[in-house]
């Protein structure tokens, strides 16, 4: 049987802006929870937990409540814009026997041949979206990229999926492509001639200058006497 990560939540009376201020400064984190046909409940999570439930990877996590182990998956987070943390949370019940959406994140793996001959992978999409069953999402997706060639493109539709799953993302979603190596540009270098008609130009002008500068000392005023 396959194990979820447990969330401890607890319920929560206040409601507002200052409450919620409160919780996060005793290190909590104000949560919604929600499911069809029943009413929301306001409920809290230790900040620790929830770190520790984010790092596990997984996107179905276990609950008890009211007495029944229930299953919930993250509907939804709201972040600092500064912290980047989660500041508030939404969590969806789920049925472990009904087909959900989810978005997985992808790694790739193999060594492309492209890249092999010198070219360049680079990865345009970090995740798609699939359809299973709770019991049965991927922490994450391998993609071979073990023939992808020079100017070659991995699509969704290339993905080797779990058994049971759907792709949700259009099939043409570029995954990763292998560009050829950028061309080296060269520096033009001035040539020696150039060079050597340029001392030329300005020993010229060197010259005109000392022309001039003797022209001006001839042309001085003379002094004239005075009657």
């Amino acid at each position: 049987m396959e194990s979820f990560f447990k969330l401890n939540l607890e319920p929560r009376s206040k409601t507002g802006n200052a409450a919620a201020r409160k919780l996060r400064r005793d290190g909590k984190i104000p949560v919604n929870y929600y499911y069809g046909g029943e009413e929301n409940q306001n409920m809290s999570i230790d900040k620790k937990v929830l770190h520790k439930a984010i790092q596990s990877g997984q996107q179905v996590f276990e609950l008890e409540l009211d007495g029944n182990t229930i299953y919930v998956t993250v509907k939804e987070a709201q972040y600092h814009p500064v912290t980047e943390q989660i500041i508030h949370l939404d969590l969806l019940r789920v049925r472990r026997d009904v087909k959900m959406k989810f978005s997985i994140p992808l790694n790739l793996v193999g060594d492309s041949v492209g890249a092999i001959e010198g070219g360049i992978v680079s990865q345009s999409a970090n995740a798609i979206d699939i359809e299973c069953l709770p019991t049965g999402v991927p922490d994450s997706i391998d993609v071979d990229i073990t023939n992808l060639e020079l100017n070659g493109t991995v699509f969704a539709s290339d993905i080797n999926l779990p058994d049971d799953t759907e792709l949700l993302s259009p099939e043409d979603t570029t995954i990763a492509v292998c560009a050829p190596p950028t061309a080296e540009v060269e520096v033009e270098v001035p040539d020696e001639e150039g060079d050597e008609e340029g001392e030329d130009v300005s020993e010229a002008q060197d010259d005109t200058e000392e022309k001039k500068t003797d022209g001006d000392e001839d042309q001085k005023p003379k002094d004239e006497s005075s009657d």
